[in-house]
């Protein structure tokens, strides 16, 4: 079974997405599509916004990324988006259409990458490994 750090929950208003459109709207829906597919489309350039919503949101991070219903590679390539552009996660969603399946799989292979990354900071800084029921288990240094 694989193990996963307990849900932390921030109020919303304490959400860098927030602050960079995630959930917000655009007046040129058109332009904003096709600015994202363009974003998503280059692996490296989405992976290194990736990397920066890992290092640059600490709040939103830890709302997300320890909520284990959260879709995580999804959620952190909206947050690219938002981040590099303010574009809404819903016109991230129909720019993922677009990409081939080559796109998308370099895509998720550095959402994951970014993922496992933050997942693993977050235990070594936290100490924190699972919840299970209300103990909290703690990552000894043997």
């Amino acid at each position: 079974m694989q193990k996963q750090v307990k849900q932390v929950w921030h109020d919303v208003r304490h959400w860098e997405e927030v602050a960079h459109n995630m959930w917000g709207e655009v007046t040129d829906g058109r332009l904003a599509l096709e600015t994202a597919i363009a974003f998503t489309s280059d692996h490296k350039l989405y992976g290194s916004f990736m990397a920066r919503v890992a290092n640059e949101w600490p709040v939103s991070c830890e709302n997300a990324l320890t909520d284990p219903h959260l879709n995580h590679k999804a959620w952190i390539g909206h947050a690219a988006v938002a981040l590099a552009h303010n574009i809404p996660e819903d016109i991230t969603r129909k720019a993922w259409g677009f990409l081939t399946d080559e796109q998308k799989y370099l895509a998720n292979k550095k959402a994951e990458r970014e993922v496992a990354a933050w997942k693993m900071r977050y235990v070594q800084n936290h100490g924190l490994c699972e919840s299970v029921g209300n103990e909290v288990l703690f990552l000894w240094d043997t």
